[in-house]
């Protein structure tokens, strides 16, 4: 869905020298929409203000203050402001080492917790970033919880991710082929394979494509790299390519969210 000019938003990201944690981000949005994305990590979202209307795999859900919201990896999910007075929120980005993706299934069908002692728990690992180790250990137990949760949402329902599989792993290279080279290349037709990939990962293949190349840019910017050198990078034209598509995503440019790390 297209963005909506943020009227007001304050953006912070960085990421903390604790293992298996990519990026931290904590953010004000009043108006910023976020289109469908995915990211290659866990999201761990929780809300401290307002609420978050979003659809995830195809279904509205809502992301309200003091619950945990968790995400999958590689599944498809968009956002707004559930209220005229927009949201803040804290996410950290978690990989698998910490949530398999066997737990993936369950997340689709329960993302949201209503667990005020995880809530905390996760809002003490975002307090204890200064120091890594300590950090790392109430980590462990806020994912622990969180999979004891998913786990008590039952088997995760079967699914036909291998296609999709092959197509992401193409898709992840440094130079993606065309749908109809890689449709040849697996012996499908284009169409199917943007059906089964939108099937597994609630998006086509290109929006996937540019999804994945600004989670690369936002690694980058947050390394200090300048958003010129950031845009050749992860395969965009130009910087100016790359900047319309990071103020769409974040409602920020990336200029400004390398300065805000």
């Amino acid at each position: 869905m297209p963005g909506t000019s943020a009227t007001s938003e304050r953006v912070r990201a960085w990421r903390p020298a604790v293992p298996g944690l990519a990026e931290v981000l904590h953010a004000h949005f009043d108006a910023h929409a976020y289109p469908a994305h995915v990211h290659e990590s866990w999201t761990v979202l929780l809300v401290d203000a307002g609420g978050v209307d979003y659809t995830l795999d195809g279904r509205a859900q809502q992301a309200v203050a003091q619950r945990v919201t968790v995400l999958p990896p590689y599944v498809s999910h968009d956002g707004r402001s559930a209220s005229p007075g927009g949201f803040d929120k804290r996410v950290l980005y978690v990989d698998e080492r910490w949530l398999p993706a066997s737990l993936t299934g369950a997340a689709l069908r329960h993302p949201s917790f209503d667990d005020p002692g995880l809530a905390r728990a996760v809002s003490a690992v975002h307090a204890s970033l200064a120091d890594p180790l300590e950090a790392e250990s109430r980590l462990a137990l806020v994912t622990e919880r969180i999979a004891g949760h998913l786990s008590a949402a039952g088997p995760s329902p079967d699914r036909d991710p291998g296609l999709a599989r092959l197509v992401r792993a193409r898709l992840d290279t440094d130079h993606p082929p065309t749908l109809d080279a890689l449709a040849r290349e697996l012996g499908t037709h284009p169409s199917h394979l943007v059906r089964v990939f939108r099937r597994e990962h609630g998006l086509p293949p290109h929006r996937y494509v540019v999804g994945r190349r600004l989670d690369r840019a936002r690694r980058l910017l947050l390394d200090g790299v300048p958003a010129a050198e950031v845009a050749v990078a992860v395969g965009f034209h130009d910087q100016s390519h790359l900047t319309r598509h990071f103020r769409a995503l974040l409602g920020t440019t990336p200029g400004r969210f390398r300065m805000a790390a």
